[in-house]
């Protein structure tokens, strides 16, 4: 443990604070003989033998001290900042300004797993960070599956990518982070897998392991599983007329079917402590997007987290993905999304679902089948408020574009306290 440094030290070669704090001393100084000079002058005529300047030699006082504190203070807080921001690039001021308002932001908890929650994710972060993704860990495929077998860990790979949206894409440590291996031992592993499988062992647990992962990032929010159990997600799958049971998440999407349900093993997965409790407190609450039944309904199935889903008082916004996912979602509605969330959580239990508008044929490719709208008569319009908009990214219109889908979210949050009527007759189409 490094020793305590004492006050002395402050004065220590090398530091950079000890001409800012003579310049405070300094302009101290001028500023009290400018206010002493200024109370003198105004005896001046009563008491002669008083000693006063010229009144413009006063005020070059006050203002010679008033602009020294205040190049002081600066610098001596650029000096004591500096070790605290070597990652937060750009002028003082705005780097706190920054740091202020997204800390004022809403309190959101998003979701997911997979490659949509960081979608949702890197669509807020410059606007909160407040932020708190829930993940699963029922994976068991590639660099996650390795480990959890060979290591005895929970799969640490949705958990990298959801810390990673919240951190500077730009950032080198970020790219190291996603970094993957392309052979040798560790082919097809990636570091950020490693790197929090190794800081598990160290700190003694995961939970611990994440909240270090986020420093060393530098995160805008936090990053929770949904549990801490060693869970197995199980589906039941109807395949060339016969209902088959299939076990762990990547055999589910592989076997090619149609899935009817899907489950946790063991089914009293206890919902990790933080994640109950930031559903509870949010104030929103957005669920995917994500795949449906190996990334979004794996949280949904663990009892804790559905209960807070339940009795929270937050907003609960259901994004809808833009495009189905073969074997799992293959010719899906927007309303059977819906509807196999409604079979875990229940009906009214989320309050709006927000939906792509846009069916663009340019850059999607011969492989993109986009989920089509709700059907005009579908009861589904007479339980939630559904919004359908325009949120496709133009390069990757199979993926919902940040800007598009954050505006979406940051409106619904701050209507949330206006009167809003049921849409029972058509969608609220936002221009």
């Amino acid at each position: 443990m490094k020793p305590a440094l004492s006050s002395r030290n402050w004065f220590m070669p090398g530091l950079g604070v000890k001409r800012w704090i003579v310049l405070v001393i300094l302009g101290v100084i001028l500023l009290t003989a400018g206010l002493t000079f200024s109370v003198l002058g105004l005896y001046a005529r009563q008491a002669p033998q008083l000693p006063y300047l010229p009144l413009g030699l006063i005020a070059l006082l006050l203002l010679a001290g008033v602009a020294s504190i205040s190049i002081a203070v600066f610098g001596l807080s650029r000096a004591i900042l500096a070790p605290y921001r070597v990652n937060q690039p750009g002028a003082v001021l705005d780097v706190v300004y920054d740091h202020s308002r997204r800390g004022r932001g809403p309190r959101i908890v998003a979701i997911g797993g997979g490659t949509g929650l960081p979608a949702t994710l890197r669509a807020l972060k410059p606007y909160t960070s407040n932020l708190t993704a829930v993940v699963t860990v029922a994976d068991d495929g590639g660099s996650s599956g390795r480990l959890r077998k060979e290591l005895g860990v929970l799969p640490p790979g949705d958990l990298r990518n959801n810390i990673a949206a919240l951190a500077d894409d730009e950032k080198l440590m970020t790219r190291l982070f996603q970094h993957r291996f392309t052979g040798g031992a560790l082919g097809g592993h990636a570091f950020g897998n490693l790197f929090i499988s190794a800081l598990a062992g160290v700190t003694g647990s995961l939970e611990s392991a994440l909240i270090e992962a986020g420093r060393v990032l530098n995160i805008q929010g936090q990053v929770f599983p949904a549990t801490l159990d060693d869970v197995e997600l199980t589906a039941e799958i109807r395949l060339n007329g016969q209902l088959i049971t299939v076990r762990g998440e990547s055999r589910i999407t592989a076997a090619n079917g149609h899935i009817e349900q899907v489950a946790l093993q063991p089914p009293a997965a206890a919902g990790f402590t933080g994640s109950v409790e930031a559903i509870r407190a949010a104030e929103m609450v957005i669920v995917g997007p994500g795949s449906l039944y190996t990334s979004i309904l794996p949280n949904l199935l663990v009892r804790e987290i559905a209960q807070a889903l339940r009795t929270t008082s937050a907003l609960k916004v259901y994004v809808c993905n833009i495009a189905t996912q073969p074997g799992e979602t293959t010719g899906y509605n927007v309303a059977e999304h819906v509807e196999a969330i409604e079979r875990v959580l229940g009906e009214n239990v989320l309050h709006v679902i927000v939906a792509n508008s846009s069916f663009q044929t340019e850059n999607a490719g011969e492989n993109t089948f986009y989920v089509t709208p709700v059907p005009d008569d579908h009861p589904l319009r007479q339980r939630y408020r559904l919004i359908s908009t325009d949120l496709v990214e133009y390069e990757r219109p199979w993926r919902h574009d940040p800007a598009k889908l954050a505006a979406v979210l940051l409106s619904l949050h701050e209507a949330r306290h206006a009167p809003v009527s049921p849409a029972t007759e058509q969608d609220i189409v936002l221009q």
